[in-house]
């Protein structure tokens, strides 16, 4: 996603001194800012920017109109100023555009040409995003959940009866061949119908929440759950390392084992059955985490799999310990790709900072709440588990009474919290932004 304040074609505005009474005329935001939109885009470079100080706040911005005589911006989607104060729509490119982009019009080179064009269709993507109304995100979300629902319940359910299957068949491969390598795909095996087991149990975990026992909910135990599976494949990987290497250690008599080829075809089964399993789930991968921990499941039995059957029978026809260095080499891969998936769970866990696209949704919706918020202090956006947690603080006149500012500030925390992702939103008001931060990191136990 590319940094949308460095971009000039992001933001083009006309800036004049506020006036009063200018809140009347077509476009115009009123109140007095201090900071630029480019603060709003704000991107450190890494996506690691845990939030976004003394926001907004624009002095005198008017609404620049889409130009009517523009034959290229005529197809372009036009938004009424009250829903695009900073003329945001006029950095949107139209596809006679990034076709004339691409197609290299202005001289530069193809690669130049193919870059600029994906940068304007992700810039597009972004600003349309901030211009769509929450209610259209939260209506999306729910459209996309209740059409794929069934699709979710197959690749859950599926997954499972295909597991209990698939380990049955490979638990008879690997007994009837003694096959390290295929052992290892045994292993494997039998503990995807424990993750399913695991991943149900989560799903309805997170359905039937006592709010007086949870009153924030329990959608992080997706992410224990995820966790827990995680460390269990990596003792299971562990495991077959040290039964490999006693085996090699101990040496052969023979140069090669014997070859049993009805282990080799049912392990064979089961690779084309996690094949169909993968391309299922990755439809479905970016829409919910649990189905998102099954395709990296599906996905990396395609390799053990696949890798199992070549070093079983590269011990049958060429040497013995190829078979066992085989399971060395794929318990190792499972330990890295499993304690690699576990890393990114604790991050979710622990609160690592959501993406800088939903930062600056957030954001945009603080600044263009209301007219009488003056300034965005400070936007922090973390994830608790596979959700987020927003915490917004925003300033208004301190002549203001406490209903009006009360009024103010829970109207834009029920507007974050039905952002799909949002699990809570807090909502802080100060009159003044010379003060120091209202929280700070209690690095003491």
């Amino acid at each position: 996603m590319p940094d949308l304040s460095e971009s000039s074609e992001f933001m083009r505005m006309q800036t004049e001194s506020a006036r009063p009474g200018s809140s009347s005329q077509a476009g115009h935001v009123p109140g007095t800012y201090n900071k630029s939109l480019k603060s709003i885009a704000s991107n450190n470079g890494n996506g690691s920017s845990t939030a976004v100080d003394s926001v907004g706040g624009f002095e005198g911005l008017e609404h620049r109109q889409i130009r009517s005589n523009d034959i290229e911006l005529e197809s372009a989607p036009r938004y009424a100023s009250e829903s695009d104060p900073y003329s945001l729509s006029s950095g949107l490119k139209t596809k006679s555009e990034l076709k004339r982009i691409r197609s290299n019009e202005d001289g530069k080179s193809r690669s130049v040409g193919r870059k600029l064009q994906q940068f304007y269709e992700s810039q597009n993507e972004q600003i349309e995003m901030l211009l769509k109304p929450v209610e259209d995100h939260r209506a999306e979300a729910k459209q996309a959940e209740g059409d794929n629902q069934l699709k979710y319940r197959i690749a859950v359910y599926g997954s499972f009866a295909a597991n209990i299957i698939l380990a049955a068949l490979q638990i008879y491969g690997a007994a009837s061949s003694g096959s390290l390598s295929l052992i290892t795909t045994m292993a494997d095996a039998i503990f995807d119908p424990m993750s399913n087991i695991t991943l149900i149990l989560a799903n309805r975990a997170v359905n039937h929440v006592d709010s007086r026992r949870f009153p924030s909910g329990k959608a992080r135990i997706e992410t224990v759950g995820n966790i827990t599976f995680c460390f269990l494949m990596s003792a299971v990987g562990a495991i077959i390392i040290v039964l490999s290497a006693r085996d090699i250690a101990g040496g052969n008599s023979e140069e090669t084992k014997k070859f049993h080829l009805p282990s080799v075809i049912a392990v064979a089964v089961a690779f084309c059955t996690k094949f169909a399993l993968w391309l299922y789930c990755w439809a479905l991968k970016d829409t919910y985490s649990q189905v998102n921990i099954l395709w990296q499941d599906h996905r990396n039995d395609l390799f053990i799999n696949g890798f199992g059957i070549l070093t079983s029978v590269a011990g049958s026809k060429l040497r013995w310990w190829i078979d066992p260095m085989g399971a060395i080499i794929l318990s190792v891969f499972i330990d890295i790709v499993w304690l690699r998936t576990a890393t990114q769970e604790f991050l979710l866990l622990i609160g690592q900072t959501a993406d800088n696209s939903i930062q600056q949704l957030i954001t945009y919706l603080a600044v263009t709440h209301s007219p009488e918020i003056d300034q965005v202090d400070t936007v922090r956006v973390y994830h608790s588990g596979p959700r987020l947690i927003a915490e917004v603080d925003v300033v208004m006149n301190e002549n203001m009474t406490l209903k009006e500012t009360h009024d103010i500030a829970e109207a834009l925390q029920f507007k974050l919290e039905s952002l799909p992702d949002v699990e809570r939103a807090y909502v802080h008001v100060d009159y003044e932004t010379s003060h120091k931060p209202e929280h700070f990191l209690k690095k003491e136990l």
